[in-house]
């Protein structure tokens, strides 16, 4: 009998070591998602946004940045959580846009998004104009 009532304290102690695991687990995630490490803006054109993901669907988009006319871009990947923003940003692709995003470190997993970026807002800023290159004139 005293082997049997050590294998329920065995059984119990495990339980409620997992039980907080998963408590500081849930905790670390919520504070990683609450609080921002820096915020601010971006601006370029919207090149791709689509909602992604097997099993936790998120919204993601690429910002090419031009920072010179006839140099390649830099590709700026974000994630959006908000479905109104989202639903702004798909009518915006290939639009010059002005985003401004809030970043978060140290999210535990992909299933909040695939990159630590998330816009909340946006502000069309116009069409891309077209750019004439020496040799075309």
């Amino acid at each position: 009998m005293a082997a049997g009532s050590i294998t329920r304290r065995a059984g119990l102690a495990a339980l409620l070591g997992l039980l907080i695991a998963a408590g500081v687990a849930a905790l670390y995630t919520w504070l990683s998602l609450s609080f921002e490490y820096s915020n601010g803006e971006r601006a370029g054109t919207l090149q791709k946004f689509s909602r992604k993901g097997w099993i936790c669907k998120s919204y993601e988009g690429e910002l090419a940045l031009y920072v010179v006319a006839g140099v390649q871009p830099e590709i700026w990947d974000f994630t959006v959580r908000d479905p109104a923003i989202a639903q702004k940003l798909s009518t915006a692709v290939g639009e010059r846009v002005q985003l401004h995003y809030a970043e978060h470190r140290g999210i535990p997993t992909t299933c909040f998004g695939e990159t630590g970026y998330f816009v909340d807002r946006i502000n069309t800023i116009g069409p891309t104009p077209l750019t004439v290159t020496p040799a075309a004139r």
